[in-house]
């Protein structure tokens, strides 16, 4: 996975991708299947069901090995993806005058943000929060007052995700 830091410009072409039915994000995949190696007893490697996803747009890779269905592997990697796509991909974002996606304001409230990362929205608002950060130059305090939210709520949401957590600190550095 590329850092943030790596992170490249696609407009909203991103929030498209990020909202796409698991089968039409697959569409835009390349997928290989092999067989895991690891615990899991006799019947560990019999077939192939481990799954890695390659998403032909970004090139951002994903995998999922953990279980023995081929389907929930692959609906593993497809959430991976997704949150690697938020983690990864750059729009624009206007800090005079934000358009937070639609996403962000149903789990605004009251200054915070009340979102489950296992909520399908959740690669949106993590997108939306990353590139109000990247504009404000790593600034917590400029993103959240652009976001409309607090900026102890802010870093709240951030340091809550390990993986985006990793992602805000590459961006902060780079300023």
């Amino acid at each position: 996975m590329a850092a943030a830091g790596d992170s490249k410009e696609y407009d909203r072409e991103r929030d498209v991708w990020l909202r796409l039915e698991p089968k039409r994000l697959l569409e835009q995949c390349r997928e290989e299947r092999y067989r895991a190696s690891g615990p899991g007893g006799q019947r560990r490697n019999k077939v192939e069901t481990a799954v890695r996803l390659r998403h032909l747009p970004t090139e951002i890779v994903s995998q999922a090995e953990e279980a023995r269905s081929l389907a929930e592997n692959r609906k593993r990697a497809v959430r991976r993806l997704r949150e690697r796509i938020a983690l990864n991909c750059r729009a624009p974002f206007d800090l005079a005058q934000p358009a937070p996606a639609r996403e962000f304001f149903e789990h605004r409230r009251n200054g915070s943000l009340a979102i489950n990362q296992r909520n399908e929205s959740y690669p949106v608002v993590v997108a939306t929060v990353l590139d109000a950060l990247v504009a404000s130059g790593g600034s917590f305090a400029r993103a959240a007052q652009a976001l409309g939210i607090t900026t102890s709520q802010l870093v709240r949401f951030l340091e809550a995700d390990r993986e985006l957590w990793r992602a805000v600190e590459t961006v902060r550095k780079i300023k």
